[in-house]
Parts: C-alpha cells; structure tokens; sequence
C-alpha cells in the first residue's frame, strides 16, 4: 500500500537515492519543519522523496530498525517504507512507525509539537491516544 502511495506523489518530488545522500537528506528534512534531529534514526537508506507542493515524504529503507530512545526508554521500530505529510512542527497521516507500549506495539500516525516553549513533543496513535515526551529525548548527541 505504501508503494503505490509513493507513486502517486512522486511527479515534481525531490527524491534521493543513496545511504549517505538520503541520511543527509532525512536530517535536512527534520530542521527544515522544526523537528527533532534523531526522531529518524534510520541509515540504512534506499530513498528519500520529498513532494513540497502536497507535502508529502518518503522513505524507504532495506529492511525494518528498531531503535531505543534511551533517555525515555522507548522502542521504536521503523518499517522498511515510512511515509507521512509534514509541515511545521508537524508530520501527520504517519505509516510505518510504531512504538512499543509494555508488551505490544502500537502504531503512531502523528507527531508534533504544539508549544515550543512547553519542550514537549507529542506522539498521536490512530485511536486519538497520544504521549508526550520532552523534546530532547529525541535530539542526535553529537559524536
């Protein structure tokens, strides 16, 4: 299903193939809408896709990660195409990331940030569930 929604967006896309080209990208993605630079801690890439006129983003990876933010201790896993809409501070209609929640994984469709000020980011499931978490949790250390 998230193939052929690639599809349909990509005419007038800015799209990048390549591990390294497609880290850069990703990070570029997250600065340019005020996110967090770790909240897609992917690398092994095989494309990023950015259609800037309906806002829509891709990205495709070769197989599935997960990945433990240790500050919060949460799991995460990343399946091998994540997709969603972004705008500022914002990344909704998400597929292909889903959060570990005692013992079984839920699905997350958004993610922003309301206040900057609050220092919170919020993550929103299908459900109208969501948690908030201190936006540093989900910043890169530097190496």
């Amino acid at each position: 299903m998230s193939a052929q929604f690639i599809e349909k967006h990509r005419e007038g896309a800015e799209i990048y193939t390549g591990a390294q080209i497609c880290k850069q990208k990703s990070l570029e993605l997250l600065l340019e809408i005020n996110m967090p630079n770790g909240l897609l801690p992917m690398d092994d890439f095989e494309e990023v896709g950015y259609n800037r006129s309906t806002g829509f983003v891709w990205l495709t990876q070769k197989k599935p990660v997960q990945h433990k933010f240790t500050k919060i201790g949460k799991q995460v896993s990343y399946d091998t195409h994540v997709t969603a809409f972004v705008e500022n501070q914002r990344m909704k209609k998400l597929h292909g990331v889903k959060a570990k929640e005692l013992l079984i994984w839920i699905s997350l469709n958004e993610i922003y940030i309301d206040d900057p000020a609050s220092g919170k980011i919020t993550f929103g499931t299908p459900t109208g569930i969501s948690r908030s978490y201190p936006i540093s949790a989900f910043e890169e250390e530097k190496k």
